[in-house]
C-alpha cells in the first residue's frame, strides 16, 4: 500500500523519477475514474503487520504505564504517579526510533506519536499535583485551569521536538491541539477564583470558553489551509499534515456552532432542526471548495439529532431513525459519487485568487499506455 509520502521519498531517493512517479499517480487515478486529488489520502495502514504491531505496542505502552503508576510518589498514596506518564513517554520514543524512524509503519507511529505527547502531559500534570499538593487544587479551578495550561505547553514542546525527529504528519495536529488546550486553560483560569463557581459564572465561563474554541477552530483551519495550499496537487507530506489538522479544526468550529442553538441541552424546536440542516449544507459547500470531508463527518451527529427532532415534531415517531440515516445516508453517498463534478460547480465561480489556493480541479489524469 503506497501513500503520496512514499512516492515523494522514492523521487527523492532516486528510486523513481518525477515522470515516473507522475505516471503511476496517473494510472492509479485513471482507474479510479476520478482525480488523484479528490482521494484525499492519508496513510493509515501498509499492511496487516501494522495492525499487529500497534497491538503489541500498545500492550506493551499499558504494561510500562502500569508499572510506572505503582512507583512512589502518588497522588494522595494511591492516586496516579507521574512516573506513569514519565515511563509511557519515554517507552514511546524508543519504539519510534525503529518503527517510525526506521520501519515507517503508519498506525504504529500514530499511536507512538500520541502516546509521546500524551505521557508528557500526564507526567507533567501529575508532578506538578504531587510537587504542590493535592489541597492546593481541590476547588481551584483558576489552579486546575493554570496546570492544564502549563502541561499542555509542555506537550505542545515535546510534540515539536517528536516533529522534528520523526516528521509524522499527525504530530502538527497533536501540538495544535496542546496550544489549543492551553489557551483554553488560560482563558479559563482568568474566570475561575479560587471558590466554586455560581451557575451564572459557570454559564458565562463556558460561554467564553465555547466562543474562544471557535475561533481557535477557525485558526486551525486557516493553518491547515496554509499547508494545504504549499501542496494543491496533494503530492507530498504536507498533504497528510493538513489532513490531520482539518480532522481536528473541524470538531473545534462545528461544537461551538451547534452548541449556541441548543443541540448540546437535548433540546431542538423544528426551526432549531431546520437552522441544522441549512448550516450543514453550508458546511458541505465549504467541504466541496477545501475537497476535506472532516467537516462533514464531524456535524453528522448534530444534523442526525436535528433531523430525527424534526420528524417527532410531525409525528413520526417510530420511524424518525430510519427516516433520519435513509436522507443522510442517501445524501453523503450521492455526494461521494458525484464529488468532482460537485466540487467544479462550487470552485469554479470563485474569484481567481481564492481558487489559486484550493486543491486543483484539473489534475484529471489520462490513462497511460501500455509498454509495447
Amino acid at each position: 500500500m503506497y501513500s503520496e509520502s512514499d512516492l515523494e521519498a522514492a523521487v527523492a531517493g532516486g528510486a523513481l523519477t518525477p515522470e515516473q512517479a507522475a505516471a503511476f499517480r496517473n494510472f492509479v487515478a485513471a482507474g479510479r475514474h476520478t482525480p488523484v486529488v479528490d482521494e484525499e489520502h492519508f496513510r493509515l495502514l501498509t499492511g496487516f503487520n501494522d495492525i499487529f504491531v500497534a497491538i503489541a505496542a500498545a500492550i506493551l505502552l499499558v504494561a510500562v504505564g502500569w508499572i510506572g503508576h505503582a512507583v512512589p510518589p502518588n497522588i494522595e498514596g494511591d492516586g496516579p504517579s507521574p512516573f506513569m506518564g514519565l515511563f509511557v513517554a519515554a517507552t514511546a520514543w524508543g519504539l519510534a526510533e525503529f518503527f517510525t524512524r526506521q520501519r515507517r509503519m503508519a498506525l504504529p507511529s500514530i499511536l507512538l506519536l500520541l502516546a509521546f505527547v500524551g505521557g508528557v502531559f500526564a507526567f507533567c500534570a501529575f508532578g506538578a499535583v504531587v510537587a504542590i499538593g493535592e489541597d492546593y487544587f481541590n476547588n481551584n479551578g483558576q489552579g486546575s485551569a493554570l496546570l492544564t495550561a502549563g502541561a499542555a505547553a509542555i506537550a505542545a514542546g515535546a510534540a515539536w521536538l517528536h516533529w522534528r525527529r520523526f516528521r509524522v504528519p499527525i504530530t502538527v495536529a497533536a501540538g495544535a491541539a496542546a496550544i489549543v488546550g492551553l489557551v483554553l486553560g488560560l482563558i479559563a483560569s482568568a474566570f475561575a477564583g479560587n471558590g466554586n463557581l455560581t451557575e451564572a459564572e459557570m454559564a458565562a465561563m463556558r460561554d467564553v470558553l465555547e466562543g474562544s474554541a471557535l475561533v481557535l477552530g477557525i485558526a486551525t483551519f486557516l493553518f491547515a489551509m496554509r499547508w494545504d495550499a504549499s501542496d494543491p496537487r496533494r503530492e507530498t507530506r504536507r498533504s497528510d499534515v493538513a489532513f490531520w489538522l482539518h480532522l481536528l479544526a473541524a470538531p473545534l468550529i462545528v461544537h461551538p456552532v451547534f452548541s449556541l442553538l441548543g443541540l448540546t441541552d437535548g433540546a431542538a424546536s423544528a426551526l432549531d432542526g431546520a437552522v441544522v440542516v441549512l448550516l450543514y449544507v453550508l458546511l458541505g459547500l465549504v467541504a466541496l471548495a477545501v475537497d476535506r470531508r472532516a467537516l462533514l463527518v464531524s456535524a453528522l451527529a448534530y444534523v442526525l439529532y436535528a433531523l430525527d427532532s424534526l420528524f417527532r415534531e410531525y409525528g413520526a415517531v417510530e420511524l424518525s431513525v430510519a427516516f433520519t440515516a435513509l436522507i443522510i445516508g442517501s445524501a453523503l453517498l450521492l455526494l461521494s459519487a458525484f464529488w468532482t463534478g460537485a466540487r467544479r460547480a462550487v470552485v469554479r465561480p470563485l474569484p481567481d485568487g481564492l481558487r489559486a489556493r484550493l486543491p486543483v480541479l484539473d489534475r484529471i489524469p489520462q490513462p497511460v499506455a501500455a509498454a509495447a
